[in-house]
């Protein structure tokens, strides 16, 4: 069993293909590309997103508190079979920093823990310690499985620094019904073809020759979650189909949906 834990920050960008593509003449002189991703390979990241009946999980986080909090179970194979690893991930964000925390099993040690707290045996101290804040979490909100989050990654990480860390991630698939790990990937798509979601992963600031190449390419910061997205999607469907659904936490002013802090 692994345990993998850290502490950064997470700047999200929503790039065309020109900017993409721009902006990875430049990423080969200062970047190395992520063992899974030599020779411009890509990997594909599964994950199962759980939350509560009224999905405050995610209503809260769209609301944008300094703290806010999320667990998910993920692969990278698909479909999973009962001996694939998966890892079991709490993440957490406060004022900015993001942290994460995960447990790796079997799929099938994974559903026997969510359904009824058999843990995997593990004489690791630290393993205990997340399993016990994962228990922790759990009791306190009655989660099930809500969502589906496919896509392709490419990763990077820095020459000169193995900590700065940039992905782009495409086919970013959602669905909220066979919500297992064990399923093919397949649903809807959050954003474009020629779109690709850039992460800038660092534990400082970003270094100078990226914030000269986003600014020449006039790329942006943006506020983007792709279970948020996914969510947001779903409600707007919802309405569109009943247009007199009540939904707590969510107002509509003039056609557009706003999420109100939870209580």
């Amino acid at each position: 069993m692994a345990i993998n834990t850290f502490a950064r920050k997470e700047i999200k960008f929503l790039l065309d293909m020109k900017q993409y593509e721009s902006l990875m003449e430049e990423i080969h002189k200062y970047m190395e590309p992520d063992k899974f991703c030599v020779g411009g390979k890509e990997y594909g990241i599964y994950n199962i997103y759980y939350d509560t009946p009224d999905d405050f999980l995610i209503r809260e986080s769209l609301a944008k508190p300094y703290y806010k909090e999320k667990i998910r179970l993920r692969s990278y194979y698909s479909p999973a079979s009962p001996d694939s690893l998966v890892f079991l991930e709490i993440k957490k964000k406060i004022g900015g920093i993001v942290t994460k925390r995960r447990v790796s099993m079997t799929l099938a040690e994974s559903s026997e823990y969510l359904a009824n707290r058999t843990k995997p045996e593990s004489k690791k101290y630290i393993t205990t310690q997340v399993f016990n804040e994962i228990d922790a979490f759990l009791d306190h909100y009655p989660v099930s499985p809500k969502q589906y989050i496919s896509y392709q990654r490419e990763a990077f990480f820095g020459k000169d620094n193995s900590d700065f860390r940039l992905t782009f991630d495409r086919k970013i698939t959602d669905r909220r019904y066979d919500l297992g790990l064990d399923f093919e990937s397949y649903g809807n798509q959050i954003i474009r073809e020629d779109q690709r979601l850039m992460e800038v992963k660092v534990s400082d600031s970003m270094p100078e020759w990226l914030i000269n190449k986003l600014s020449e390419l006039q790329i942006y910061k943006t506020s983007f979650s792709k279970y948020g997205k996914a969510y947001m999607n779903h409600i707007k469907e919802e309405v569109a189909q009943n247009s007199r659904i009540y939904i707590s936490g969510i107002s509509m002013v003039n056609h557009s949906i706003f999420m109100n802090r939870s209580v």
